[in-house]
């Protein structure tokens, strides 16, 4: 199997990751350890982009302060607060819960190991 050779115009002379981060000072890198949000293609070792200056909104990905711990849900919004969703199922979290920061990005590596 072959491939076109690109054109000049068409390749990106460098990869710069301050380019997809809109807040700097609020913005930090998080680095995903295990595969809870593999339904939502998040994995281990996946690293996010994750601005605390965004609010939440309805079915977006957040970091969250969960029973002493940072995890990566889902938000949904019922009766006018949100909550948690579960990873892979429909059931909210129903305990007490601080959203960190809202993801803007997901880096996944294709190949293991590499990032």
């Amino acid at each position: 199997m072959s491939f076109p050779a690109p054109s000049d115009h068409s390749v990106d002379a460098s990869l710069d990751l301050n380019q997809l981060v809109k807040n700097h000072p609020a913005t930090f890198f998080f680095r995903v350890s295990g595969d809870d949000m593999a339904g939502d293609c998040i994995h281990s070792s996946d690293l996010l982009l994750v601005d605390r200056s965004l609010d939440p909104v309805q079915g977006c990905l957040v970091v969250a302060a969960m029973d002493g711990e940072l995890v990566v849900r889902r938000v949904h919004q019922v009766d006018g607060h949100f909550k948690l969703r579960q990873p892979g199922t429909e059931s909210d979290h129903s305990g007490d819960f601080e959203v960190w920061g809202v993801i803007t990005t997901v880096i996944h590596s294709v190949v293991g190991g590499l990032l």
